[in-house]
């Protein structure tokens, strides 16, 4: 079991938190995913028609988070919530990366309804994972950078396990260890807010809808909530 949990300074600062964990054990990620793959193109579909173009930084949801990257040093036009980038790539190429149809669900899911989404493989995660404030000591490996080592600086917002940074600036970019591959089998989806009492039922129903994209793929899933009020949770 692993525990997640958000530390009381990132509580303190960011009141209106809250963390959706999708989680799903007996992940068969290399079959064949109709539904995730109809999803996907019919986002596309939608942005080629006009009917539907992705949140950008001039939307609350993803606004929101620009000002939360401030708040702890980073620059969000150069080193964008995980959202914003997607979006923006979307919006641009007309397309989302095929990576698997695990990381395919998770992405068209973050950018239909604009919030950060991201995924661990539990099974290379060491220890509990915490969303806490760097104290610049910690490295991070990049994901698709297995050679590259990083430091956060001090008070950017990471998870962190007992093996180091697991997301560097809260939500902009994956570690590589924990990434999710083919094999994955036991992985926790994340979809996050920090503005809950706006945006809280958008992330419900977020979550809601990529369970049902992982549940016909999956032995379980289940979804846990962390908020400052609830600060952990057990997967």
């Amino acid at each position: 079991m692993t525990a997640f949990r958000i530390a009381p300074a990132v509580a303190d600062a960011f009141p209106g938190t809250l963390v959706a964990l999708v989680t799903a054990s007996g992940l068969r990620n290399r079959e064949t995913w109709p539904a995730t793959a109809a999803a996907v193109e019919e986002l596309e579909r939608r942005l080629a028609d006009g009917t539907w173009r992705p949140a950008d930084e001039t939307d609350p949801r993803v606004g929101a988070w620009h000002t939360a990257y401030r708040s702890f040093g980073t620059n969000p036009r150069r080193t964008r919530p995980s959202v914003d980038a997607l979006g923006r790539r979307l919006a641009k190429k007309g397309a989302l990366p095929r990576v698997n149809p695990a990381v395919d669900a998770y992405n068209c899911v973050s950018v239909r309804h604009g919030l950060p989404a991201g995924a661990f493989d539990l099974d290379h995660v060491t220890g509990d994972v915490e969303i806490r404030l760097a104290d610049g000591t910690e490295d991070f490996t990049p994901l698709g950078e297995p050679g590259t080592v990083e430091h956060p600086r001090p008070g950017e917002v990471v998870y962190v396990d007992a093996g180091g940074v697991l997301t560097r600036h809260w939500n902009h970019r994956d570690a590589h260890r924990t990434r999710v591959t083919g094999d994955s089998a036991r992985v926790a989806f994340i979809l996050e807010t920090v503005e809950a009492p706006r945006d809280g039922d958008l992330v419900e129903a977020a979550a809601e809808e990529l369970r049902a994209l992982l549940a016909p793929h999956s032995t379980a899933t289940a979804v846990h909530r962390l908020t400052p009020g609830h600060p952990e949770a057990v997967v």
